[in-house]
């Protein structure tokens, strides 16, 4: 072996070498986290109201002692089945102690319906928690044990979390006590169709039943969220957890301790989503920001002066990038106090004040989703269109505008995802309150420039860019 031939053994030896070190050195170290923060996570059971009576459940007729047919249901229904299904139902979570004397947070849904709520200690220590109160919107429950010098978790910033870094769940899934599991940030502000007011944080932990209520740590042992719900198709963990941000699920306990209810804020407005097209016709450079569909009458928006048509780009110096991140930052908005509202009006950046108000409890939705099958069913646009009928105009509850009784199956109003029956009420900013005003503003538009159309739809409201073509 000649000198070159030894200096690259060699080289490639100390590589081969090195490099599990330094693998391992690139990767953290869990077991100082789960030390210090093991006691104050907790298990939870609850039991609920007992299951209705077996003949109920199964409807089977109450049969009189004796009863001849006793003896062929008692062979084809285990009476001891029956009784089990009797028995009080129980669940199993995850919470973790966040004050010395005893108050726990955990998830809504695991408490959810609960007569009693049984708390156990990494000591095997139990206790019989009493519930102050829970929210369903946040997903948030706070409990209270009668104890003294409980361990107590710290809290961290989420907003300080970058997507990537590494994160540490502890919590009892199927029931395993105090189980750990670790993966990274996947993304942050993630908005769940059945949870418009939650900015979730989206991770690769593995969480599975049992999980929920438990804490979420980063690499300095803080709690940053509240592990929550899990996307499965099987039931089982598939890569995507959500937790609740613990900026938002303190404040959701603080207003349960100190008035028993939880309060957000209300701006009173339906949105929807830029899209790329509709970012055109607003003259955006790129698509962002929550589209006004519909301003609600009586709304601390309708009174600021909130238009539809308005795209909201900031609430408060925070930007919205897209529609499904206003909700959470109207909801944490202080009622009674004004917020800062940044629209893009006429192609120009306005703030607006806006005096929050509390959100009512009958209004449940903040964004309208558009149709996405348009029917495939002529005008410059691809359609024709009639004055609105009375009938109509009464039942979309609109006073101006045009309807929609034909779409070409190809051309631009059949590409904007235009419906027969849709009545158009805007174009291009400006209303339509007759035919003629159709006429004329559509005589106007450049070909090959997208222009928004406001339609309005039984379901709601709705922006659509059309691209005019030439006829």
């Amino acid at each position: 072996m000649n000198i070159f031939s030894k200096y690259v053994y060699q080289t490639v030896l100390a590589i081969i070498l090195v490099l599990p070190l330094a693998t391992q050195a690139a990767l953290p170290d869990f077991t100082k986290i789960v030390d210090q923060a093991k006691d104050s996570v907790v298990n939870i059971s609850t039991k609920s109201k007992p299951r209705s009576s077996s003949t109920k459940e199964y409807n089977i007729p109450e049969l009189p002692e004796g009863s001849p047919f006793g003896e062929l249901f008692e062979k084809f229904f285990d009476r001891d089945e029956f009784d089990r299904r009797r028995r009080d139902a129980q669940s199993l979570g995850s919470g973790f102690i966040v004050s010395e004397d005893g108050y726990i947070l955990t998830n809504h849904h695991v408490i959810d319906g609960a007569e009693e709520v049984i708390v156990r200690m990494s000591n095997r220590k139990e206790f019989v928690a009493k519930i102050i109160g829970s929210d369903q919107a946040s997903d948030v429950a706070v409990l209270k044990v009668e104890a003294d010098d409980l361990p107590v978790l710290q809290f961290g910033d989420s907003d300080e979390l970058k997507v990537g870094e590494w994160v540490l769940a502890i919590g009892s899934p199927f029931g395993f006590d105090h189980s750990v599991t670790a993966g990274i940030v996947s993304a942050k502000g993630r908005s769940l169709p059945s949870d418009n007011y939650v900015p979730f944080i989206q991770t690769d932990v593995a969480i599975n039943p049992g999980n929920s209520g438990g804490p979420l740590f980063n690499l300095d042992g803080e709690v940053i969220g509240i592990n929550s719900q899990i996307y499965s198709r099987t039931g089982g963990f598939m890569g995507l957890s959500f937790a609740i941000p613990i900026e938002m699920a303190v404040d959701v306990a603080d207003q349960i301790k100190e008035t028993g209810s939880v309060s957000r804020g209300w701006l009173g407005v339906l949105i929807q989503e830029v899209t790329r097209e509709l970012a055109e016709s607003f003259g955006m450079e790129n698509p962002h920001g929550a589209l006004v569909a519909k301003v609600l009458d009586e709304s601390p928006a309708a009174a600021a002066g909130l238009e539809v048509g308005d795209v909201i780009v900031e609430f408060n110096g925070k930007k919205v990038m897209r529609s499904s991140g206003l909700p959470p930052l109207v909801g944490r908005a202080k009622v009674g106090e004004q917020a800062r509202v940044t629209v893009i009006r006429d192609k120009k950046r306005r703030t607006i004040g806006v005096d929050i108000a509390e959100l009512p409890t009958a209004i449940t939705q903040a964004s309208f989703t558009p149709d996405e099958e348009p029917y495939s069913e002529d005008s410059a646009l691809g359609m024709k269109v009639e004055a609105l009928s009375s009938e109509n105009s009464k039942r979309l509850k609109i006073e101006n505008g045009v309807q929609v009784v034909d779409v070409d199956e190809y051309g631009p109003a059949s590409d904007a995802g235009i419906l027969k029956g849709d009545v158009i009420t805007m174009i291009d900013n400006q209303e339509i309150e007759s035919l003629d005003d159709f006429a004329e503003i559509t005589e106007e538009l450049k070909v090959g420039k997208s222009v928004a159309l406001l339609v309005q739809r039984r379901a709601g409201p709705v922006f659509l860019a059309i691209r005019p073509e030439d006829s």
